[in-house]
Formats: structure tokens, C-alpha cells, sequence
């Protein structure tokens, strides 16, 4: 029955990276991201790395197949893609949810795993200072595909946001001086940790299946 329970394995992912993408849509916006990546970019960047990687090392680690991690991602961005053709089809512009960025630094932490030869605790260290470091930029570079998510907010609000969670324009030179360098930093520094409590809850659940 190894087939079975690898089959169980595999789905799930799906449910637990479906549901992480939820939790990204429905942070206080259900269009979280592209409401307040411009301003919030540190906050988002630290949410997203550590929310990323804990799932993705968990899998991975969980399966002990490099490539689990970028798999997790895979499953993130096809369901937002799914939810933003959505909204474009209820007659919203296309810039309406801009997708989040996760697959490269996914990949970052499975070659991490595959090149130390399945080492957990470089996976933990090194992947996991990887995917803290690169997503804000890369998230960075999609948001400057984009046009102005701060136009789309104003011109199409929410019925159902509340108040005090209207977008404000980006104090930036204010608070920081470089977001993605803030948020990378943070980001390196946290998902290590974070990293690791996500392999530290692939042992309870191995130990649970016992």
C-alpha cells in the first residue's frame, strides 16, 4: 500500500498549499497583495517567506523528494491564477490581483536539499536563508510589471473591507529606504527559524503515524 499512502502524501499538499494561498487572499483583504504590497512590501515579503517556507520544507521534507517544495508553490500560484481569472471574468480589469511570486525561491530550497545530498539541516539553514532573501526581490520585479495596484484599489474598493484597512499611498522614504533589502534581510533572518519548525512538525507527524 505504499502507493496509497504516498498518493495521501501528494494530496495532502494540495489541500494544505490551496489553503495557504487562501491565507494569503484573505489577509484582512482578499486582495491582500495587491492592495498593500506597495505598502507594506517588508511586512508582506517577511508573511510570505515564512508562510512558504514552512509548508514547502515540511513536504519536502514529509516526502524526502527534492522538487516537493517547488511543487507546494506550483499549487500557490495556480490557484491564485485561477482565483484572478475569476474576478477578470466577473468583468474586472486583468491587473486586478497580481500573483505572488513564489516558484523560484521554492526551487532555491529544493536544489539546496538536492545538492547536500537530502541534508535536513542545511535544507533549514541554507534553503531557508535562500527563500528569505530572494522573494522579496523577485515579488519586487513582478510588482513593477504591474501597474499601479494602488489605482486599481482606489478605482474598484472592496464592499467588504472594513475602514480601516483602506490602502494609503506608500510611505516609503518615511519608514525605509529600500523595501526589498529590508524585507530581505528580515525575511533571511525569520524563515531560518521558521524553517525549522517546519521540519521539527514533520517529525511530530511522523511520530504521530507511528
Amino acid at each position: 500500500m505504499v502507493w496509497l499512502r504516498r498518493t495521501t502524501h501528494y494530496l495532502f499538499i494540495v489541500v494544505v498549499a490551496v489553503n495557504s494561498t487562501l491565507l494569503t487572499i484573505n489577509a484582512g483583504d482578499y486582495i491582500f497583495y495587491t492592495d498593500w504590497a506597495w505598502t507594506s512590501f517588508v511586512v508582506f515579503s517577511i508573511s510570505q517567506s515564512t508562510m512558504l517556507v514552512v509548508g514547502a520544507i515540511y513536504y519536502m521534507l514529509f516526502t524526502g523528494v527534492p522538487g516537493t517544495a517547488t511543487y507546494y508553490a506550483t499549487i500557490m500560484t495556480i490557484y491564485t491564477w485561477v482565483a484572478k481569472g475569476a474576478w477578470f471574468a466577473l468583468g474586472y480589469p486583468y491587473d486586478f490581483i497580481a500573483v505572488p511570486v513564489w516558484i523560484p525561491s521554492a526551487m532555491l530550497l529544493d536544489l539546496t536539499y538536492w545538492a547536500t545530498r537530502r541534508n535536513k539541516h542545511a535544507a533549514i539553514i541554507i534553503g531557508g536563508t535562500l527563500v528569505g532573501l530572494s522573494l522579496p526581490l523577485f515579488n519586487m520585479i513582478n510588482l513593477l510589471l504591474v501597474r499601479d495596484p494602488l489605482e486599481m484599489a482606489f478605482k474598484y474598493p472592496r464592499p467588504t473591507l472594513p475602514p480601516y484597512m483602506t490602502p494609503i499611498e506608500p510611505q516609503v522614504g518615511k519608514f525605509y529606504n529600500s523595501p526589498v533589502a529590508l524585507g530581505s534581510g528580515a525575511g533571511a533572518v525569520l524563515s531560518v527559524p521558521i524553517a525549522a519548525l517546519g521540519a521539527k512538525l514533520n517529525t511530530w507527524t511522523y511520530r504521530c503515524m507511528a
